[in-house]
C-alpha cells in the first residue's frame, strides 16, 4: 500500500516541478515571483472559511501573530487588521459551519455571513482559505458539504482559493502530498479545484515565522496566476445581500413591536401579582437542548442528557418561586407525527397533565443553530396539534444554543429564517426567548424567561392551560388498551414456557 501511495506522492511531485510549483526544502508549492523575489504587495486581503472546529481562528491569530480572534464559535463575521511582514493584512474569519450539515439544510443566517465575508474587505479578497484539519478524514460527505458552501460565492472563486491544512504537527514526518494521495480521491479533488494550492499549519508552534512567510508568498502567487486580480463576488449573489439588509429593517420593526407589547401587559401587572408558583413543560425534538434548558431554569443538574421514552418531572424554589418542570421526550426532527409510535404521543400528552391542574406555559425548544424550514415547521405543529389548538395561546418559542448568534438579535434570526420560523413565532402571539446553554451561571437569562411566562400567564387571565377531556380519555383509553396487549403477550408466553416444561416431565 505505501509503495502505490509513494508512487503517487512521486507524480504529484513531477507535475508540481513541471509547473514550477515545488520547492525541495519545503515540501509545499511554490512558484517563484516574476518580479523576483523582494517583490511583494502591500496590502493582503484573507477570507478564512470552514466548518466549526478546523481551526480558523488560531490561524488568523497566526497569520496576524497576535491573539486577534476569539477561539469561540461565532455566527457573525469577523474582521481584523494589522502590519505583518512588511504588509497590511486584512483577516475575515467567516463563521463555521457543521461538518456533517449540508448547505440548504443551515440556517439562512450562516449563508448570509459567508457572503457577507467576501465584501468585508473591499473591493474583495485576494485569498480565500479553506480550513481543513490535517489530522482528521475527508470524506465524501465532507467535500459534498465544503463544495456546497464554497459555491455560494459563485465558481470563479475556486481560482481564488488555497487549501490550508491545520494541525500540521499530526504529520510528522509524512509530506502533506502523502496525506492527500493516502486520503483518497474527495480530498485529491478539493485541491485539484482550487489549482493544487495549498499549505500546512502547525497551529502548535505559532512561533515559527516562516509558515506564514511561505503561506503570504503563496497567496502573491495566487493573485499573479489571476493577472494581479483580486476575488469580486458576482452581482446576482450581492442581491442576496440586500435581502440580508430588508431583513435587519425588519427585525429592527419586530423587535420595537414585541416591546411594545411586553410593556402593555407588564403595565397591567402589578408586583402582588407575582406568582408563587410556574409550571413548566419543555417540548422539542431530539438533541434541541431540553434537557439543558431544565437544568438552566431549575440552576441545578435535574436532568439527565440522555434521552428517555418518558416524561421526567423535576422541582425546585428558584427565584422564590416553586418551580415544576416536566420534559416530554423529543421525535425525531423530520419524522412527522403520524409516523412516530404511540407510546411517544402518549407521553407528550401525558406530559400536561403530570403537573395539575395544568402547565402555565410550554415552551417549545429550538436550536438556534440550525435550519429550521416547512418540513421542520409541519413536523413541530403536528406535535403541539396533539394538545388541541388552545395550546398554542399558553406557548414560547424557547431558542437553545444562543451563543451561536453572538452580537446577531433573535429578531434578524427570525426574520433571516424566513416564513416558516416566523409562523411558528406568530403562532406563539410573538412570544420567544434565547438561552445560551454554555453560559448557565447567567441569571438575567432566566430572570427574563420567568418574567415572559408571568405575562403569558396574565394574557391568558391568569390561567394555565388544562388539556381538553376528549383528548386525556382518549389517551388513556389507548393506554389500557397497550397494557392489555402486553399481557396477553406475558401470558401466552408463560404458557408457551409451561407447556415446554411439561414436555421434559
Amino acid at each position: 500500500m505505501d509503495f502505490y501511495l509513494d508512487l503517487k506522492f512521486e507524480k504529484r511531485k513531477k507535475m508540481l516541478q513541471r509547473r514550477g510549483m515545488w520547492h525541495k526544502t519545503h515540501r509545499f508549492p511554490y512558484r517563484r515571483s516574476r518580479e523576483g523575489d523582494s517583490h511583494h504587495l502591500s496590502e493582503l486581503r484573507i477570507v478564512l472559511m470552514g466548518s466549526r472546529g478546523a481551526g480558523k481562528s488560531s490561524s488568523g491569530n497566526i497569520i496576524l501573530n497576535r491573539e486577534e480572534f476569539d477561539l469561540k464559535r461565532t455566527a457573525q463575521c469577523v474582521k481584523r487588521q494589522r502590519e505583518v511582514a512588511d504588509r497590511h493584512i486584512t483577516v475575515i474569519e467567516a463563521p463555521g459551519w457543521w461538518i456533517n450539515e449540508p448547505v440548504d439544510q443551515s440556517p439562512e443566517l450562516l449563508k448570509q455571513e459567508i457572503l457577507l465575508s467576501v465584501s468585508l474587505c473591499p473591493p474583495g479578497p485576494h485569498a480565500v482559505l479553506l480550513v481543513i484539519p490535517g489530522d482528521s478524514l475527508f470524506t465524501e460527505d465532507e467535500r459534498k458539504v465544503f463544495q456546497g458552501y464554497v459555491d455560494l460565492l459563485g465558481e470563479r472563486v475556486w481560482s481564488h482559493t488555497i487549501v490550508l491544512f491545520t494541525h500540521g504537527d499530526f504529520l510528522g514526518d509524512t509530506s502533506i502530498e502523502q496525506h492527500i494521495e493516502s486520503e483518497g480521491e474527495d480530498l485529491q479533488w478539493l485541491v485539484e479545484k482550487c489549482g493544487n494550492r495549498y499549505h500546512v499549519l502547525n497551529n502548535n508552534n505559532s512561533s515559527d515565522d516562516t509558515q506564514i512567510k511561505h503561506l503570504l508568498e503563496k497567496i502573491e502567487e495566487t493573485v499573479m496566476e489571476n493577472n494581479g486580480c483580486h476575488f469580486e463576488i458576482d452581482r446576482k449573489i450581492l442581491q442576496r445581500m440586500k435581502e440580508r439588509r430588508r431583513a435587519e429593517e425588519r427585525a429592527k420593526k419586530r423587535m420595537k413591536k414585541i416591546k411594545k407589547q411586553r410593556e402593555m401587559i407588564r403595565s397591567q401587572m402589578s408586583d402582588t401579582q407575582k406568582l408563587s408558583e410556574l409550571r413548566i413543560v419543555l417540548m422539542g425534538y431530539r438533541y434541541s437542548g431540553k434537557s439543558s434548558s431544565g437544568n438552566i431554569i431549575l440552576n441545578r443538574e435535574e436532568f439527565d442528557l440522555k434521552r428517555t421514552a418518558q416524561c421526567v418531572k423535576r422541582q425546585r424554589e428558584v427565584a422564590d418561586r416553586h418551580i415544576t418542570v416536566i420534559e416530554a421526550p423529543g421525535w425525531w426532527k423530520k419524522i412527522p407525527v403520524e409516523k412516530s409510535n404511540e407510546l411517544l404521543k402518549q407521553e407528550i400528552l401525558l406530559s400536561v397533565s403530570l403537573c395539575p391542574p395544568g402547565p402555565h406555559v410550554v415552551l417549545l425548544v429550538i436550536r438556534v443553530d440550525t435550519r429550521f424550514k416547512e418540513d421542520e415547521r409541519k413536523v413541530f405543529q403536528g406535535y403541539v396539534d396533539l394538545l388541541g389548538e388552545r395550546v398554542w395561546s399558553h406557548t414560547i418559542v424557547l431558542f437553545t444554543h444562543g451563543d451561536f448568534l453572538g452580537d446577531t438579535s433573535i429578531e434578524q434570526h427570525i426574520e433571516s429564517e424566513g416564513e416558516d420560523l416566523q409562523w411558528l413565532v406568530e403562532k406563539c402571539g410573538n412570544r420567544y426567548h434565547v438561552l445560551n446553554n454554555n453560559n448557565s451561571s447567567d441569571d438575567t437569562q432566566i430572570k427574563n424567561l420567568l418574567e415572559k411566562i408571568e405575562e403569558t400567564v396574565m394574557e391568558n387571565n391568569g390561567c394555565c392551560f388544562e388539556i381538553d377531556r376528549k383528548i386525556l380519555q382518549e389517551v388513556e383509553e389507548r393506554r389500557k388498551a397497550g397494557e392489555r396487549a402486553r399481557s396477553q403477550i406475558m401470558s401466552e408466553d408463560e404458557m408457551s414456557d409451561t407447556v415446554s416444561l411439561g414436555s421434559f416431565g
